[in-house]
């Protein structure tokens, strides 16, 4: 954003000098106060919950709930016609995300009836490659996955595969490349994970985008957001490649 209003500063113009005094105004400043520390103790229940081990990330939607039920009340917020609206859209995000779930899982029992996953097998497994190829190997199929099969079918799809082979290259990558006892497969598995994350953004079965075009505007079309991502997933890659070329990253916190 800093480097975008750097070369245009149009799209980030200076905040408006009325706005500046409002600020300097005592009640204005609670104000502001109010509406960071409340969301933030939010946000803070939520992935403390989970970070805690309190409740898992689904249970931690309900903490979650709850607490923007008793953020509500205490602002004195809580209507019917609130709580009626919060449902309906509830009830529509939902149904859009199991419909495209639905569509995911369908493709990929297409995907394994065809002999899909079975061929992927073969092409993982008959590649002579060295350590980092196969690993370079196994991070575009991840990627490439990633746009057509939601993250758990390429988890039960890819990952029963390739980790035998990675216990397998185990050695060699501690040979080669200095990695100590345990700290190989750790690295490979953070890989696999920013991988995976890349898959909600990627369409078209990124469900990020489905739940941004759930919310958006109607002004604001798919196609926008398609386009919107491109920098985003851009940055996830050049995270995943600087932790490729730079595993410390990771393995600096065991």
């Amino acid at each position: 954003i800093a480097i975008r209003s750097w070369l245009n500063p149009k799209i980030g113009p200076p905040i408006p000098a009325a706005e500046i005094e409002a600020f300097r105004a005592k009640d204005f400043k609670m104000k502001v106060l109010k509406a960071f520390i409340l969301p933030l103790l939010l946000i803070v229940s939520v992935l403390g919950s989970i970070i805690e081990g309190i409740a898992t990330p689904t249970e931690a939607a309900a903490v979650g709930a709850l607490g923007a039920s008793i953020l509500t009340i205490t602002q004195k917020k809580l209507t019917l016609d609130v709580l009626k609206s919060v449902m309906r859209e509830t009830t529509h995000l939902t149904c859009m995300v199991f419909i495209i779930l639905l569509g995911a899982t369908t493709f990929t029992f297409v995907f394994r009836q065809m002999g899909g996953d079975t061929f992927l097998i073969e092409v993982i497994e008959h590649a002579d490659f060295p350590p980092m190829l196969f690993l370079a190997v196994v991070m575009v199929a991840v990627f490439i996955a990633g746009f057509f099969i939601d993250f758990i079918e390429i988890i039960f799809i890819i990952v029963p595969v390739v980790a035998p082979i990675f216990i397998q290259m185990e050695p060699v990558f501690i040979a080669e490349y200095g990695f100590a006892p345990g700290q190989v497969l750790i690295w490979i598995g953070v890989l696999l994970a920013m991988n995976l994350q890349t898959s909600f953004l990627t369409p078209p079965f990124g469900f990020s985008l489905f739940y941004l075009k759930g919310v958006a505007p109607p002004e604001v079309t798919t196609a926008h957001l398609y386009r919107g991502i491109i920098p985003f997933v851009a940055i996830q890659l050049l995270f995943l490649g600087a932790v490729v070329l730079f595993p410390q990253l990771v393995l600096f916190f065991l």
